[in-house]
């Protein structure tokens, strides 16, 4: 009776256009026990919702998190304080330590070091960039070393707008310790300069890559997919 039930809900459900699938932070999840991560660090973590997701599911290792701006820095860091094994720090990362100019989006997510493109404006006009702030910048190497040391296996997830090549330019440490590697894709245009999907996989399959997972993301009012995260693997750990 229960399968009847079911199978019927998930046939309106997709009659009605919905598809009921595992949540890709629980296929997530099992890559990071199976590779017996112990370390995620999160790179643009706004108010901390990725920390919180992966204790949801079950991630029981250390975090540590970056976010350049003040208000979800606030709700950020409370919630590392709360939990114990979580680290936040208030910066933005890049090539270089030094300063720079952040464009803050009204919907906060989409703030970033890179002015917008016409992509995005086309694709979400309720989003204005009418705020601009300095943000300190740090090199990720720098402020993760005493982290990487401790870790036997880490896992790293950036979401920087575009920004992705100038974070990983400051990291290759970093880089290197990781068994795997969440990034954001783009496959238009969003922010001027900002890196594409293209230059993103090319990068990574070079450096030992593979492509395992992706969890769609943005898409523009006709239904088009302009960014989605890719979950990347190393090939010796696989």
């Amino acid at each position: 009776m229960t399968s009847r039930v079911v199978s019927t809900a998930l046939r309106l459900l997709a009659d009605r256009g919905f598809v009921v699938s595992r949540h890709p932070a629980e296929r997530r999840q099992r890559l990071l026990a199976e590779a017996g991560i112990d370390l995620v660090v999160d790179v643009g973590a706004a108010r901390g919702d990725y920390g919180t997701e992966l204790r949801h599911f079950g991630y029981t290792g250390s975090i540590v998190s970056f976010e350049p701006l003040a208000a979800p820095f606030g709700q950020l860091s409370a919630s590392a304080r709360a939990d114990g094994r979580w680290t936040a720090h208030n910066c933005a990362l890049g090539a270089e330590e030094g300063s720079a100019t952040i464009h803050i989006a009204s919907n906060s997510d989409s703030s970033s070091l890179l002015p917008p493109h016409r992509g995005h404006t086309d694709a979400a006009p309720q989003v204005t960039f009418d705020e601009q702030q300095v943000v300190p910048v740090k090199r990720l190497d720098d402020v993760v070393a005493a982290d990487l040391d401790r870790a036997r296996a880490t896992f790293l997830k950036v979401d920087a707008q575009g920004f992705e090549r100038q974070v990983l330019a400051g990291g290759p440490d970093t880089l290197a310790a990781s068994v795997g590697v969440q990034l954001e894709l783009s496959f238009t245009p969003l922010y001027e300069g900002g890196i594409l999907v293209d230059e993103i996989i090319s990068t990574f399959y070079r450096d030992g890559f593979t492509l395992v997972s992706m969890i769609p993301g943005f898409v523009d009012p006709g239904g088009a997919m302009l960014q989605a995260d890719g979950i990347f693997w190393r090939d010796a750990a696989r």
